[in-house]
């Protein structure tokens, strides 16, 4: 009971959790690099807690939102990278921040965008299906994004990486189902709240082990972090605001918070583990900076979001 009340306690202050999981994976680099080979069962656990708080009913939806989500994952992971590739070659932008955002883009949601949901006040499920959906169909959209970009490197190492995300991904559902299937079918408020606060200190423990080249370029090329920063709020915010303000006005403003979150949270660490480190030890910079926007979502577009909750 004393766990159910703090991890309760832990949710009300969710927003604050993850801002201290930035501040100790910045102010101690050291620390961030000996969390990195941890990211995988992180991740796992993760996945095991967004999938216990939606549960199998919400997250499955209805066959006729299927449809949709194809069509989402589609939009988002093939067609933006690939208008992105065309730009970028147009306008002559090359280098590493070109290929991280072509990378973000073309990558599937991020494992914690059902979390971050739940921390605007929003309902997840839209975005667990999204995560899910996304991923299945990674090894498919990624093709095309790879194939105009040589440079990325080998396509059947990203396709073996997403696999194995997808594995994970069904493992820690059919665990977190199977529980609360046979043991919270139907959760009170309290175990909710406590669910959320333990979503919300996986989360912090997450992005410590993401944020071990933040720490040393903001002392040693204080320019260089700026700019990689610029961009990647740029990215995130930019994709999270548009998406968002669009299903506002087409009505859907139930799906503003889940859909606006996962369009700007993409899951481009799972490009740490697929791509050679020629290609990813220039994006590693990128990568923890966008740790930022990421985790400051709930905070800095709490604006956006708080107008698209359902009526």
């Amino acid at each position: 009971m004393i766990l159910v009340d703090a991890l309760a306690h832990a949710a009300r202050h969710g927003r604050l959790i993850l801002v201290l999981g930035l501040a100790v994976g910045i102010a101690l680099p050291g620390f961030a690099l000996a969390m990195r080979p941890w990211i995988g069962e992180l991740i796992a656990l993760l996945l095991f807690i967004a999938a216990l708080r939606v549960g199998p009913r919400q997250a499955v939806g209805a066959l006729r939102d299927l449809g949709n989500s194809i069509g989402i994952a589609l939009l988002f992971q093939m067609a933006l990278p690939l208008a992105a590739l065309l730009v970028f070659h147009l306008a002559g932008w090359t280098g590493a921040l070109a290929t991280a955002l072509v990378l973000m883009m073309a990558a599937s949601p991020i494992s914690g965008s059902p979390n971050l949901t739940i921390l605007t006040g929003n309902d997840p499920a839209p975005a667990l299906r999204q995560l899910v959906i996304g991923t299945a169909l990674l090894p498919l959209t990624v093709i095309p994004v790879f194939w105009l970009s040589p440079a990325l490197g080998d396509v059947a190492q990203v396709l073996s990486a997403a696999g194995r995300l997808l594995a994970i991904i069904a493992l820690a559902a059919v665990a977190a189902f199977t529980i609360r299937w046979f043991f919270l079918k139907t959760p009170s408020l309290r175990t909710i709240a406590a669910i959320d606060g333990l979503s919300a200190i996986a989360m912090a423990v997450v992005v410590v082990g993401l944020m071990s080249a933040v720490g040393p370029a903001i002392w040693e090329t204080p320019s260089t972090f700026m700019v990689a920063l610029a961009v990647a709020f740029a990215g995130n915010f930019g994709l999270q605001i548009a998406v968002a303000l669009l299903l506002r006005r087409a009505g859907r403003k139930h799906l503003a918070a889940p859909l606006g979150i996962i369009a700007g949270n993409r899951n481009i660490a799972l490009f740490l583990t697929a791509l050679p480190a020629s290609v990813i030890d220039p994006l590693l910079l990128f990568i923890g900076c966008y740790q930022i926007p990421m985790y400051l979502t709930p905070i800095l577009m709490d604006w956006l979001y708080r107008k698209g909750k359902a009526a």
